[in-house]
């Protein structure tokens, strides 16, 4: 082998070992509340912790959460159920395939609870309490005036009404934006339906990928993308931790109980127009990224719903019962969309969950435990000994041919041919 594994370990143990991986990646979370028999239950008093929800053994993560067979992590937070997929690359079509993870995750919950509640004769159901749409912020892009805050700031700015139309319900309250060290986190009501919540991902992937590029993040750079502005605009302070939320009274008017399509709300160049027309200009300069990151088939939909060719949870006047009792059913058939293949990393996982001996180098090892999103845990089958591999080294190590050695074949002598 060109490389042996004493060699890339090394090499890894060096400068050049990561804790959070190189390049861009995309995770979804959902949180949602626990119904028993009608009653809000919290879950750490129910269960403890996941093991005693879910039957198959599972991985243990960093902190109270565990990988749940299906490749995601499922941990409970403060009296909330919240599963989350693993890392997806930020490459074309990354948004389908983080959205069909976090469902996968979603529809595995689902059948964890059936069962459960079958076996104690009560019914259980999971209320959508929101959806998180987290992005890396690699630190190749960070300078001074370029940081998770100062994008944040500037994308709190751009993405409440569109994400208010993909999104939101007439009973949602806030859209929020947070950084977080390493990563910007949108915060929206739960979607029931996987197509808006794709068209939600996609839109907002769009974005922070095009907002990235932008040579800096100072409001300015709204006029100068010819974003339209809203005023009133008032930014309040996320309920948790570091961030900013558009809240009911931020706008001048409430947009979660307001009709969408009519014009009513005022601009800083003077005109009135509706939350859809809004929308609809923001989207233009972000076409190209959003399509990139999901496909065209969702892009067509988030125009669609901007222009009032397509619903959205707003032009109902209930929020829609799905949100009560989310993952009973998964409807994927209402819009096609293309089915993408796994993405490397989530190869890697799908192994890693099924506790699948793994050769890397000359060695085998067994997986014991995740440490975050990129790192996993091994002992060595033969000495027990620990070592820590990243996403990054499995599909390298993991995807290379083992050059084995050729044994020299005996030549058996030729039969002199007869005269």
């Amino acid at each position: 082998m060109k490389n042996s594994e004493g060699e890339l370990g090394r090499r890894f143990r060096g400068k050049e070992f990561r804790t959070s991986p190189p390049r861009a990646v995309i995770g979804l979370e959902a949180e949602f509340n626990l119904l028993i028999d009608g009653k809000r239950r919290r879950p750490e008093k129910i269960f403890g912790d996941p093991r005693r929800l879910v039957r198959r053994r599972m991985i243990p993560r960093t902190g109270k959460s565990f990988q749940l067979p299906a490749g995601g992590a499922i941990y409970f937070d403060t009296g909330v159920i919240e599963v989350a997929t693993p890392i997806v690359e930020l490459e074309r079509g990354c948004c389908c395939r983080a959205t069909r993870l976090l469902w996968e995750q979603i529809g595995y919950l689902r059948a964890e609870l059936d069962h459960w509640s079958k076996r104690r004769g009560c019914q259980c159901r999971l209320q959508g309490f929101s959806t998180h749409y987290n992005f890396s912020f690699p630190a190749a892009r960070k300078s001074k005036s370029r940081n998770p805050t100062k994008v944040a700031y500037l994308l709190a700015h751009i993405l409440p009404a569109p994400v208010l139309l993909l999104a939101a319900n007439r009973q949602s309250s806030a859209v929020g934006v947070r950084p977080r060290q390493t990563r910007l986190e949108i915060t929206a009501d739960f979607t029931p339906d996987p197509a808006l919540m794709l068209a939600t991902c996609a839109f907002v992937a769009g974005v922070v990928e095009t907002v990235l590029r932008w040579e800096e993040f100072g409001l300015r750079q709204l006029s100068r993308h010819g974003m339209p502005r809203l005023t009133p605009f008032r930014l309040r302070k996320h309920s948790s931790r570091r961030g900013w939320r558009i809240l009911r009274d931020s706008l001048g008017v409430n947009p979660f109980a307001a009709d969408v399509n009519a014009p009513l709300w005022k601009l800083r160049d003077g005109r009135m127009l509706s939350l859809r027309a809004i929308a609809a200009e923001i989207v233009t300069p972000f076409r190209q990224q959003i399509q990139r990151l999901s496909d065209t088939t969702t892009l067509q939909h988030i125009v669609a719903v901007f222009a009032g060719d397509a619903r959205s949870l707003l032009d109902f006047p209930k929020r829609p019962e799905a949100y009560d009792d989310a993952g009973r059913v998964i409807d994927w058939g209402r819009r096609r969309m293309r089915r993408w293949s796994r993405s490397r990393y989530e190869k890697v996982i799908h192994r890693v969950i099924a506790r699948e001996p793994m050769r890397l180098g000359q060695k085998r090892y067994r997986v014991e435990r995740m440490n975050g999103w990129y790192q996993v845990v091994f002992r060595e089958a033969g000495t027990g000994k620990r070592r820590t591999f990243n996403l990054d080294e499995l599909v390298r190590l993991s995807g290379a041919k083992r050059s084995v050695p050729t044994a020299a074949r005996k030549r058996k002598p030729t039969k002199k041919r007869r005269p």
